[in-house]
């Protein structure tokens, strides 16, 4: 993967998002001859004839393992020269339709910036290499390749940090019926991480046709607006087994997705922090929540009309939405604690975005009721999560997240923590009493440990017995010197 990525560095192309997309389609490419030689392999042996035919015979040379063993300038006029069946291998890419899966619906702007033939070949050589047959090594070399996002997107987009992912997600602990959404995808970090719990906690679960057929068609949603973002996040999916991801290329708080309304029980989500938006441009069910420009905000309006009466969304949230003293500020904590049910407050500290951003964040969890429910909010003080909070972000062992997992799955026994411990819970009342002010300063309380100082009388005596020690040492060095 590192060679991939010093070939496209290279050959001219250095933006990471733009390595990520071109990487991407070939892979693609890859998996559609995959696709179709794994359906001959199936009528060879059991007789038949194809049912899903992505390249017709006259298309061989469209094909990766045809075009892979061309020579670097045959394989370049294949790619960009329409010359089989008037296509050339990225046209029949584009226009595969429903036989490519999911990712085929995202292609209609795709271009390819690959400009040399010496760099094309070399990459296809490199991809070639891959092994594509486990699920977990395709995964991990994908997630590998986005971790090299190293610079913040447009619109306040990065990549959210993914033990954080995994953290919000082993809170959740996604259910066999749940239907779980990302409403600000991006490389839908937060839906292959649930798929991927799912896969490691209840194996037993997909030895059932019902459920896998739940897991693969009707499960995963994400909304995203940047083209780029749906493709890369529709191929993530993909190579985690997740075939037929239900993504939405669009902007989740506009009103052309208006209608999206109750259909998730379980949000996941890091939406952008990106600043405001005019009133004109969000749907009104939205406003009516929550009366703001901010997206912040919006977007926990939003999350409150998607989900399911009973439906869990963990989000992350900026500091000032726990303590902002606007009216829309208020208004939206006023709405989940008092109107709904208030879980939990992560307290996180400020480098856990690094190097993307310095900004502070929290994680809040609640749960739709439309009745109300919250009683006691629990709160927890995390000051570290195995890795430095510099720029560099290398591992560290100081990491509170596992002792968080444990506590947050065994509440009765934070009952009677004190205010000075890492974790606590505070009833209703007293959040009601604070102009529902969520942040964990305003709850927690510093245990002070009384110093004990030398009265003034030795603390002179002291400096003067210096004085005289000084005195006398330079009154040496000044004979050694005669």
């Amino acid at each position: 993967m590192d060679k991939i990525w010093e070939s496209f560095w290279t050959g001219g192309i250095s933006n990471p998002l733009t390595v990520i997309e071109q990487f991407t389609y070939l892979l693609f490419i890859r998996r559609l001859d995959e696709r179709q030689l794994a359906e001959e392999k199936k009528v060879n042996l059991i007789g038949g004839e194809l049912e899903n035919v992505i390249f017709t015979p006259q298309q061989k040379e469209l094909r990766w393992n045809s075009f892979k063993n061309k020579d670097p300038q045959t394989m370049y006029d294949l790619f960009t020269k329409p010359m089989v069946d008037a296509m050339s291998v990225f046209d029949h890419m584009k226009q595969v339709g429903a036989k490519g899966g999911v990712f085929t619906r995202y292609m209609s702007n795709a271009t390819l910036i690959i400009a040399t033939p010496r760099l094309l070949d070399q990459v296809v050589q490199l991809i070639d290499k891959i092994d594509m047959d486990d699920r977990d090594t395709k995964g991990d070399l994908y997630e590998y390749m986005l971790s090299k996002i190293a610079t913040a997107g447009r619109n306040g987009q990065f990549r959210t940090p993914r033990h954080l992912i995994r953290m919000m997600v082993d809170m959740a602990q996604p259910k066999k019926d749940d239907i779980i959404c990302d409403p600000a995808a991006g490389t839908s970090g937060f839906l292959v991480t649930a798929g991927e719990y799912l896969r490691e906690n209840h194996e037993d679960w997909f030895l059932k046709e019902e459920f896998r057929n739940h897991f693969n068609n009707e499960m995963f949603h994400g909304i995203e607006i940047d083209d780029t973002m749906v493709r890369i996040g529709a191929m993530n999916l993909q190579l985690h087994g997740i075939e037929n991801p239900q993504l939405i290329k669009g902007d989740s708080l506009s009103e052309s997705l208006g209608d999206i309304r109750e259909e998730y029980s379980l949000i996941l989500a890091n939406p952008p922090f990106k600043g405001s938006l005019d009133y004109d441009s969000v749907e009104n069910s939205v406003l009516k929540i929550v009366k703001s420009k901010k997206t912040e905000l919006l977007f926990l309006g939003l999350f409150l009309r998607m989900l399911k009466k009973g439906g869990r969304c963990a989000v992350i949230v900026p500091d000032g939405v726990l303590f902002g003293s606007s009216k829309a500020h208020t208004q939206i904590r006023q709405e989940i604690i008092e109107n709904h049910k208030l879980d939990a407050v992560i307290s996180m500290p400020s480098g856990v975005f690094k190097p993307y951003a310095g900004v502070s964040t929290a994680v809040l969890y609640f749960t739709k009721t439309g009745t109300g429910g919250t009683d006691n909010v629990w709160f927890y003080d995390m000051e570290a999560d195995g890795y430095s909070l510099d720029d560099k972000r290398n591992e560290v062992k100081e990491n509170d997240i596992p002792d968080l997992i444990e506590r947050w799955h065994n509440l009765k026994a934070e009952v009677g923590r004190k205010r000075t411990d890492k974790s606590f819970l505070v009833p209703f009342g007293e959040i009601e009493e604070n102009n529902w002010d969520l942040s964990i300063n305003r709850y927690k309380e510093i245990e002070y440990e009384e110093i004990e100082y030398d009265p003034p009388s030795k603390i002179i005596k002291d400096i003067e017995t210096l004085d005289i020690q000084r005195h006398e040492a330079l009154l040496a060095l000044k004979e050694m010197l005669k």
